[in-house]
């Protein structure tokens, strides 16, 4: 894949905040300040703003030229960069790196590659990686991993990895959160699974997570549209049960009957 350059980010306030922090840098050692660590993960992290990749390995280059230890944070930095460029390749042999160095990765170093992967919807991809990382016990996922994940496969239709997945997430105690609901119940709805969406609807309710005004809506109209009258009346009947939990925060979800 031919390397990206586009950016969500205007170019020139980027190429602007490179030459100021640049010229820090240079008074700093005109100074008798040495940069440290710290110094170069803040540059290295505008540098992966910008989608600099050349300039990010350069300065991680100088780094080790210097005898400086890069952090996680500062090797997820440059990580990050190259997956967002499409350099794939570049950033799994940083990532060896890393480990050979005894620098852990994180779940943030890991999501670089697993948002990359669904950009590119390489299912194979992310799945190896996934089991990688399982088997090994390289780390604990974060629930933002787990939301990228369940996100990804819902896209591409792959129902029976989202449930290995959703159930390696409550598991890990990691998750599932508001956002974690949100996405399954809404791509169960897409795809007219209207039971396992309210299973999963009362699931959140009962944890006492009130579900989104729109994730509300959506099973409203999905159960009345699909002639599932008296499963809307149960969900409701429990969502009334359940609205002591949620106070003064429930009061706006009374809806309108829907016509078909």
């Amino acid at each position: 894949m031919a390397e990206r350059r586009a950016s969500l980010h205007p170019q020139d306030r980027f190429e602007r905040t490179i030459r100021n922090a640049l010229k820090v840098f240079d008074e700093m050692s005109s100074r008798g300040i040495e940069p440290d660590v710290t110094s170069f993960s803040i540059l290295l992290h505008v540098y992966s703003r910008a989608h600099k990749p050349e300039l990010s390995l350069d300065k991680l280059k100088e780094m080790r030229e210097r005898g400086i230890c890069p952090t996680v944070a500062t090797y997820t930095s440059v990580v990050k960069c190259l997956c967002s460029c499409g350099r794939l390749e570049e950033a799994e042999e940083l990532l060896g790196e890393m480990v050979r160095n005894g620098v852990s990765p994180s779940a943030a170093t890991y999501n670089c590659f697993f948002k990359e992967y669904r950009g590119r919807k390489d299912s194979e991809s992310t799945l190896k990686l996934y089991r990688k990382m399982k088997e090994g016990g390289l780390f604990a996922p974060s629930v933002h991993t787990y939301n990228i994940l369940v996100g990804m496969f819902l896209q591409l239709n792959r129902v029976e990895i989202v449930r290995e997945i959703w159930g390696d997430m409550k598991e890990s105690g990691a998750g599932p959160d508001l956002d974690s609901y949100t996405m399954l119940i809404h791509g169960l709805c897409e795809k007219q699974k209207w039971r396992e969406a309210c299973q999963f609807f009362v699931e959140m309710i009962e944890k006492g997570l009130l579900p989104q005004k729109v994730t509300f809506e959506t099973l409203y109209r999905g159960l009345i549209q699909s002639d599932m009258l008296r499963t809307w009346r149960r969900l409701k009947k429990k969502l009334d049960e359940e609205s002591v939990t949620f106070g003064s925060e429930f009061q706006n979800y009374h809806l309108k009957p829907y016509r078909r």
